[in-house]
């Protein structure tokens, strides 16, 4: 019998389905929480009953421990699934619901606060004989770079890693190749973990190059019973964060399996772990691998454990919260296939990974063999700048690796989502670069080799701006001053997509077919069937499907066709999208909250120089001037709520004297 009979899921988005759908199959009642911009969102019609906890902002709804307590209580839930990220990790919350009488779905909030402190967690490790990345602590961290301190830090080694004790994600962490860098580096790092995690003490790890991030997944009960599911390997990733994740590593074999699962199983039997976590290790090219640190939650990549394995980890997960054993031996776990996952962002890739805001429009996720979609999005949906940009996780499984990375390319091409500018066409092409087929990938790929061979890879083809200036005038159906019998006719068109802006000239033939001049090419497009959403197209004689929708406005395209999805614009003469730097005027490149403004109207201000900083989904953008000149006017203040492309400021070129 276990211990609860309705499950509070206090999280948003594709966890919270995932985790409903467990819960619900297991016989559990559910209950969902929202914010008040999340009233309409899957997940709160997915579960049984659900509660607003307040307004969008995650510091307002969804990480107010009292009002997710207040609504178990105002539900009856006797138990909370934190999923991941939110209040995951907090051993405050987790505290408060065992003083509640709430069974908190994960470890014991002790286990938490002592795995959360990596200078803590490490120490604990090295005491358990797992093996740890050399470095270094030091107790009095109030004053700065002393002649002792810079000392002992020369001595772990350059490369190091200055890293915050209390936190993760790449906040406060920063790169030490010379003694001359430490203070500034330390400086840096402790008030950025400082902003972050509210705690700015630091520690000191040997930077280890051209290594893979491998992480083993652990479950425990409370009847002493530890085992490791096999390992992730996590090593595609930017900014360390991570991007594709696969099961089984191609780095590990099977006595390293074993060595790297028993050190795993050996950290979680250290801080006495329950339920399901990850020990993540970083694994040197020589073989020898190095503890990192251990989330306590379930990962957001669990997904490829659960297809290699047979096993449900949410279920597993309610099993041991509800006192039962984990029923499973460490040879009951076996291996079976692969298994590759790919995260959906909400993002530009091409323009530095801006995140991007926008309604749903269409929303088509790839089906076929071996194919798995978590997602926690619907049509008409409005993604907002207030949550992290993961859309959905897109995964494949096969017999073989190579089945899933077929499996997985394809599904993403096949995905269709518009309205919202996405990375499915980056992730395709970082899985078709020879190093990821190779199985070779360490934790810089993606931002060395990769990010200086994928230049420019990310704009549209001569085929997609030929095919979007078709789509637009077929759309006027015989405006902008065209008739039917205009058989013949020129009409030049200016678009935009992304920073790159193209003059094309378009003459509508019989059929109806368009003739579109892009540069030197000429492209000959048919559109079969009236405007919809999905419809056929020829291309220079090659047929293919297409689907696209046009903004309110009738001004921006959405169009998925030809492998790639991109947002064209369309330019108007004397319109405001007509302007650009020329004139002094900066738009917004992304919606999202304005949250500093370094500058006042009549300041001098130069190339380059920040202005104004925009926060949206949990990422900072700077907005910087593109000339020298004076502040003219600023139209939008800290805390203000912006939108893409609206003006923030201008910024005015002083008249020539004389």
């Amino acid at each position: 019998m276990s211990r609860f009979h309705k499950v509070l899921v206090a999280n948003r988005g594709e966890i919270a389905c995932r985790v409903i759908r467990s819960a619900q199959d297991a016989g559990y009642e559910t209950v969902a929480v929202f914010s008040e911009a999340d009233a309409a969102a899957p997940h709160v019609r997915l579960a049984d009953q659900s509660f607003c906890i307040g307004p969008a902002p995650a510091t307002e709804s969804y990480l107010v421990i009292d009002k997710v307590l207040e609504a178990a209580r105002i539900s009856g839930a006797d138990a909370i699934h934190p999923g991941y990220g939110f209040l995951s990790e907090n051993a405050v919350f987790a505290q408060a619901c065992e003083a509640a009488g709430i069974t908190f779905i994960g470890p014991s909030s002790e286990a938490i606060r002592l795995m959360g402190d990596k200078a803590r967690a490490k120490e604990r490790m090295e005491d358990a004989g797992v093996p740890c990345v050399p470095g270094h602590r030091w107790e009095d961290q109030r004053g700065g770079l002393d002649a002792e301190l810079a000392e002992a830090l020369a001595g772990v080694g350059f490369p190091l890693l200055i890293k915050a004790a209390a936190g993760g994600g790449g906040r406060g962490m920063r790169r030490v190749d010379a003694a001359e860098q430490l203070e500034a580096a330390l400086n840096t790092a402790r008030a950025e973990a400082e902003a972050a995690f509210g705690d700015g003490t630091l520690l000191a790890e040997r930077l280890i190059e051209g290594g893979r991030h491998v992480e083993v997944q652990v479950m425990a009960d409370e009847h002493g019973t530890v085992l490791h599911l096999g390992e992730r390997d996590c090593s595609a990733q930017r900014r360390h964060q991570k991007v594709i994740e696969e099961a089984p590593s191609p780095a590990v074999d099977a006595e390293l399996r074993q060595r790297m699962g028993q050190a795993a199983v050996d950290a979680a039997a250290a801080v006495d772990y329950r339920g399901a976590g990850t020990v993540e290790f970083l694994l040197a090219a020589d073989g020898s691998f190095y503890f990192l640190e251990m989330n306590t939650r379930l990962q957001v990549e669990h997904p490829v454990t659960e297809l290699v394995t047979g096993l449900d980890l949410v279920d597993l997960q309610l099993r041991v919260a509800g006192g039962e054993p984990l029923g499973l031996t460490q040879e009951d776990v076996v291996l079976a296939g692969h298994a590759i996952e790919a995260r959906l962002y909400a993002e530009d890739p091409d323009q530095g990974f801006l995140p991007q805001t926008g309604e749903v429009s269409v929303w088509q996720p790839a089906s076929g063999a071996g194919l798995r979609c978590d997602d926690g999005i619907r049509v008409g949906q409005e993604v907002s700048a207030f949550y992290d940009p993961m859309l959905a996780k897109i995964i494949a499984s096969g017999p073989d690796r190579a089945t899933a990375l077929r499996r997985l390319r394809r599904a993403l091409r096949e995905t269709v989502l518009l309205g919202v500018h996405h990375n499915g066409a980056f992730l395709d092409r970082v899985l078709a670069h020879q190093v990821f087929a190779d199985g070779a990938v360490t934790t810089d790929f993606l931002e060395g080799d990769f990010a200086a061979e994928d230049k420019g890879l990310g704009q549209p083809t001569a085929g997609q701006w030929a095919l979007a200036a078709a789509l637009f005038l077929d759309a006027a159906g015989g405006g902008d001053g065209w008739r039917s019998n205009a058989v013949g006719a020129a009409l030049t068109l200016r678009l935009r997509c992304a920073d790159e802006t193209l003059s094309l000239q378009v003459r509508m033939d019989a059929g109806p077919t368009y003739s579109v001049l892009v540069g030197d090419q000429d492209h000959q497009i048919q559109l079969h069937g009236v405007p919809a959403v999905e419809r056929r197209l020829s291309l220079d004689g090659l047929c293919s499907t297409l689907h696209s929708i046009f903004a309110e406005d009738r001004l921006t395209l959405h169009l998925h066709a030809l492998g790639a999805a991109f947002s064209f614009e369309r330019i108007l003469p004397g319109s405001e999208a007509e302007a650009g730097a020329a004139d002094g005027r900066l738009l917004s490149p992304l919606a999202g909250r304005v949250s500093a403004l370094h500058v006042k109207v009549g300041d001098q201000v130069s190339t380059g120089q920040p202005l104004m900083v925009l926060e949206a989904m949990k990422l900072e953008t700077v907005v910087s001037s593109r000339c020298d000149g004076v502040v003219e006017s600023i139209s939008a203040a800290v805390d203000d709520q912006v939108a893409r492309r609206q003006l923030l400021l201008i910024v005015a070129q002083p008249a020539n004297s004389g």
